[in-house]
């Protein structure tokens, strides 16, 4: 019986006929080439969304990360303070500054940025005389970083603050929209993220020049002549008008798919709630867009590990996900300097990702939660 289940995946692409409507009709139109009218539609719903003035649509949150790094100056001989709980898009967008990143641990409760620690390293820094650029928060898993705290601390030091949330689209803090933080900040519509483009990105900022830089390096950095003229190294960046469709539609239904992904997130805590030892990253935040719920299990209590559940889903075809790996255990990032509670390592030993796709009808959500609540009796 289980070996001709069809598997379910952690955060599938959720799209549908209004989908296929966008894209067809920017097919017909004959932009079919990067940019174009849905494009310039696209940046103008996404900046009115979050609350910005500029929004400039890129083929990756990597990409968008990257310029607003090169937008606030990081280059060479540069520290920027990158959390270390996070996917390596965050610390890779600052070594292509040829910026070094230096990495700081996590707060248990939510994985995302710890304040205490960012305040001690920058005093440590600052006192160093080592040019920091930028602080990077993460708004790990859809669930905003602690601004309230970050954000004086960032300003004592003056330290400009780049946020990442590439995984937050639709999330909020105090009521302030994630991706409205900061000197600027980076969106993600890959293909697991709340919403899709396919691939895709967007960098968000107040700043007007800051969105003029980052157009130019995103087209190869051309200079306005009838020939190719080009002055500086850019990069290919921008989005495709198609792309950008698709993204307008799924914008369109973006409430909804995040109040399926929250119905799931409540439908896991309520059989989760009396589990001894085990509890919701990040908690019960309204505000959250609940891209992925993940859980934390401490094995001494719960009598079982997180990965004794992946195997138990996995045997089922239900796929799941470690939390990320923290960056200063990754080889490439080896020798980094670090500020380390030990926070980021426990998650990562002792966390799991869910199945949390608005994409998954009503019978495969009954069989996740049959398969999870199998487990949880069979352990007692």
């Amino acid at each position: 019986m289980i070996g001709n289940r069809h598997a379910v995946l952690l955060s599938a692409p959720d799209v549908g006929h209004l989908e296929q409507e966008y894209v067809m009709a920017a097919l017909r139109s004959g932009w079919v080439a990067p940019l174009g009218p849905e494009v310039d539609a696209f940046e103008r719903e996404i900046a009115d969304r979050v609350g910005v003035p500029h929004a400039v649509a890129l083929s990756s949150g990597t990409a968008a990360l990257h310029l607003a790094l090169l937008g606030i100056g990081a280059g060479p001989g540069d520290a920027v303070v990158v959390p270390t709980l996070t996917f390596v898009a965050t610390a890779n967008a600052v070594a292509y500054t040829g910026a070094t990143p230096v990495f700081a641990d996590c707060d248990p409760a939510t994985g995302n940025l710890d304040p205490a620690l960012l305040s001690g390293l920058l005093a440590a820094l600052s006192a160093e005389g080592v040019p920091v650029r930028a602080v990077l928060t993460v708004d790990l898993y859809g669930f905003c970083a602690d601004y309230e705290r970050i954000l004086p601390i960032c300003d004592h030091y003056g330290v400009p603050l780049v946020e990442d949330a590439a995984e937050a689209l639709g999330s909020r803090h105090h009521g302030r929209p994630a991706g409205s933080y900061g000197a600027a900040a980076a969106l993600s519509f890959n293909g697991n993220k709340i919403m899709t483009t396919s691939g895709g990105g967007m960098l968000l900022t107040a700043d007007p020049g800051l969105a003029v830089r980052a157009r130019h390096l995103a087209t190869q950095a051309r200079l306005p002549a009838e020939h190719y003229e080009h002055a500086e190294i850019g990069y290919n960046y921008r989005l495709s008008n198609l792309l950008a469709a698709l993204g307008r539609a799924q914008l369109r239904r973006l409430d909804e798919m995040i109040e399926r992904r929250r119905a799931l997130r409540d439908a896991y805590a309520k059989i989760l709630a009396h589990v001894e030892g085990v509890r919701l990253l990040g908690g019960d935040d309204p505000a959250a867009n609940c891209w992925l719920t993940s859980i934390v299990v401490d094995p001494e209590r719960a009598g079982w590990r997180a990965r004794d559940l992946a195997a138990h889903l996995a045997e089922r075809k239900v796929e799941t996900r470690p939390l990320f790996k923290p960056m200063h255990l990754q080889p490439v990032f080896a020798g980094a300097r670090t500020a380390l509670s030990g926070a980021a390592e426990l998650l990562f030993r002792d966390g799991l990702s869910l199945p949390s796709g608005s994409a998954l009808g009503d019978s495969q959500i009954r069989r996740i939660l049959d398969d999870v609540t199998e487990f949880l009796e069979g352990r007692g």
